[in-house]
């Protein structure tokens, strides 16, 4: 049997991981700038991490949401600590997909509505809801297509407006920072504005943090800069470090009732633990603060390099446009540099998505071999 396939691979095979760093199985070392699409968030192998995990296994690893599982309790905790989201509700799942498909179900409950708003560009995942709510024509399939989606051009609030008047919209999903799409921000004005309008139509907002989110832009989720609550809030990818979790953060007014959601390993004693790791590390290495301040850093030095036309981004989630196809470049920093970067988000655009704990002299490896690439 082989595997199906459906991943352009690189000719890498990492064997060994500490921090920003992977070995592959010829002894070569390398630096992770992209943290296998935003996942590993506290760096690999951490101690804190391993511990956590390590300890957890030796006990109990899994049971369903048949019985009390007391460290979920403390996750939820600890998650609105330091998220400053206190007196939300969550629900946990598996992946960043489950996790919007959940937002989008939990939406349309409330609201007794079927319709939703998207944009263009957006990805949200590659369950069959989430599906529908992109214009990615790689990833839609026919049985995708519904006619109470509407995906609108980014940015344009007319647009929006004119959407709720027709009716049936029972939300509005938008990521905190388009990944796929190219590393692409919201002005904080626009996500104020679909507040309002969500509010006033009666609609859920719901901001998708599943890249963007657990610190990844100098505030943990990427929304908070423009000081706006949404209704939904979908989290994966950093969440875990590598371990499978995901989840939403429910605002307190929507209810919940027995059956409405549910999971069979959502929430599992393992993944809690991983979480838990997640959390603590971000507070007390002060990651928040560290990505906002390495990401301000970072960009003002990549903007002067020679062939990079825009540098676009929040924190530790930065996309560089360069005046060229980014391809052959990425490939020439793998093979020659030995630097992993991000593809997926333009012909031309680099993604980078490095370990929120990286050091600066890494970044600035980066920088080196990208001006003679580019020279």
């Amino acid at each position: 049997m082989k595997l199906f396939d459906v991943y352009p691979l690189m000719n890498v095979t990492p064997t060994k991981a500490l921090g920003a760093k992977l070995w592959d199985d010829e002894g070569n070392e390398y630096i992770d700038l992209y943290g296998g699409h935003a996942v590993i968030s506290i760096g690999h192998s951490h101690p804190h991490f391993n511990q956590r995990i390590n300890e957890q296994l030796a006990n109990i690893a899994f049971y369903s949401n048949s019985v009390q599982i007391p460290i979920q309790q403390e996750f939820a905790k600890k998650l609105g600590e330091v998220s400053g989201y206190v007196d939300y509700n969550l629900f946990l799942c598996n992946s960043g997909a489950e996790a919007n498909e959940n937002a989008l179900k939990l939406a349309s409950f409330e609201t007794k509505k079927s319709g939703f708003i998207s944009f263009s560009g957006a990805f949200h995942g590659r369950t069959s809801a989430a599906v529908a709510l992109t214009d990615n024509p790689k990833i839609v399939a026919p049985n995708n297509q519904r006619s109470d989606t509407h995906i609108l051009p980014w940015g344009d609030i007319k647009a929006v407006e004119a959407q709720f008047q027709l009716g049936n919209i029972a939300g509005v999903i938008i990521e905190g920072i388009q990944g796929v799409g190219g590393i692409v921000v919201p002005d904080d004005s626009f996500l104020q504005e679909l507040s309002v309008l969500c509010k006033k139509h009666e609609a859920k907002l719901i901001l998708d943090e599943v890249q963007s989110g657990y610190a990844r832009t100098g505030k943990f989720f990427a929304h908070q800069w423009s000081g706006i609550q949404p209704d939904i809030i979908s989290m994966a990818k950093g969440m875990g470090n590598g371990f499978p979790i995901g989840g939403i953060l429910i605002h307190p007014d929507i209810k919940a009732s027995h059956g409405l959601l549910g999971t069979t390993f959502g929430g599992n004693h393992l993944a809690c633990a991983a979480g838990l790791a997640v959390l603590e590390v971000i507070e007390n290495e002060g990651l928040i603060q560290k990505a906002h301040e390495q990401g301000e850093m970072f960009m003002k030095a990549l903007r002067e390099v020679n062939g990079v036309n825009e540098v676009r981004g929040r924190g530790l989630m930065i996309g560089i446009d360069l005046d060229r196809d980014a391809a052959p470049i990425r490939t020439e920093l793998v093979k020659k540099y030995r630097i992993f970067t991000g593809s997926s988000a333009g012909k031309q655009t680099i993604r980078l998505l490095p370990p929120l704990n990286i050091e600066t002299n890494q970044l600035y490896s980066f920088i080196d071999s990208i001006k003679e690439i580019l020279a």
